[in-house]
């Protein structure tokens, strides 16, 4: 009878640990924080589920402008991962603020010159614009935007004196360019080729070469000093992810170029799959 007591009484201390285990530790997939530029939102409703299902971690995006983006990871923001252009993250680097090796290169876009999807006007290429008149011209502020300053050898290139013959209408980014034009306050504008595709529906490219010239930006990755330990794991998974074929593949459908042979930020030269 005693014995059976004992037994009793170990079984029920079994149970009692072994339920204060499963509500007081769960078990918890890794949780990754992104700071992503805007012109990745597109590309990302796609992309983040994918990894999500396929890692089993729980993925938050912070989306904003490059340069804003650089700015709160010095001021240590609660980042993992950011997806800017390769200027930024080179300047992080350099700080020492970037991990595992630095930040590595994953696509281009190109400056190129839009106006409404809905405008009657007869579509005409940058060099070709009326000096008669200042026309209405949104831009990335020179100043706060990775594009300022192709965007200014482009005006620069059409006209020296480009400022008397147009008037520049500045945004913080892309997006506030493209909605500028939707409303009306700007005739036409200057933008990333990747957003002037993601909203298609809004504008239209009408010059791939503003100024005559090509010139490509470059977007990269990189696992950031604010990283948390215990999402250095899932961080290095996406990173890992977001250079894959499949999804190098899948970015071109959102507007993004393929990088056939660059420097990375770790000066080794890659190629893009």
């Amino acid at each position: 009878m005693r014995g059976m007591r004992r037994l009793s009484t170990a079984m029920a201390i079994a149970v009692g640990l072994t339920g204060g285990l499963a509500v007081g530790q769960p078990v918890q997939a890794d949780t990754l924080t992104i700071g992503a530029a805007y012109s990745l939102q597109s590309a990302f409703q796609e992309v983040v589920p994918m990894f999500e299902s396929e890692f089993g971690s729980t993925v938050k995006v912070v989306y904003g402008s490059s340069q804003t983006l650089r700015r709160e990871v010095e001021n240590r923001a609660p980042m993992d991962v950011l997806l800017s252009a390769q200027d930024d993250l080179e300047k992080l680097q350099k700080k020492g603020l970037t991990l595992n090796g630095g930040p590595e290169v994953y696509a281009q876009t190109s400056l190129v010159f839009v106006m409404s999807a809905a405008s009657q006007a007869m579509p005409i290429s940058f060099h070709e614009m009326s000096s008669e008149r200042r026309t209405r011209v949104a831009i990335g502020a020179f100043e706060s935007s990775v594009a300022g300053p192709i965007t200014a050898r482009a005006l620069r290139a059409v006209d020296p004196s480009y400022k008397d013959r147009f008037r520049l209408i500045s945004a913080t980014h892309h997006d506030e360019v493209i909605n500028m034009i939707r409303r009306g306050e700007a005739e036409v504008g200057l933008v990333y080729r990747v957003d002037a595709i993601h909203n298609s529906g809004q504008v239209r490219i009408i010059d791939e070469t503003p100024g005559g010239i090509y010139t490509p930006v470059s977007f990269g990755e990189a696992v950031v000093w604010t990283c948390r330990e215990e999402s250095r794991t899932a961080a290095a998974s996406f990173t890992e992810f977001f250079r894959s074929p499949r999804i190098q593949k899948l970015l071109l459908k959102y507007g993004f170029e393929p990088v056939t042979s660059l420097e990375a930020g770790t000066g080794n030269r890659r190629t893009a799959p």
